[in-house]
């Protein structure tokens, strides 16, 4: 099961799927810059699975 859908007609452009990957882990960046280890890991960790959903394996073309 995926946790996010890359066939969603939400993420058919690619500037929508590269925002929803990159985002969370600029937020991280800030997070942890700012001391907040917890929310950074949180953020991270939606970021990296957002970058395998998208970009790595993509939407299946059909």
């Amino acid at each position: 099961m995926r946790l996010i859908d890359a066939d969603h007609p939400m993420f058919a452009r690619p500037v929508v799927r590269w925002l929803t990957a990159v985002l969370p882990l600029i937020w991280a960046a800030l997070e942890l810059a700012a001391g907040n280890t917890g929310w950074a890991i949180m953020f991270g960790v939606a970021g990296a699975i957002a970058v395998y959903e998208l970009i790595i394996v993509g939407p299946s073309g059909k």
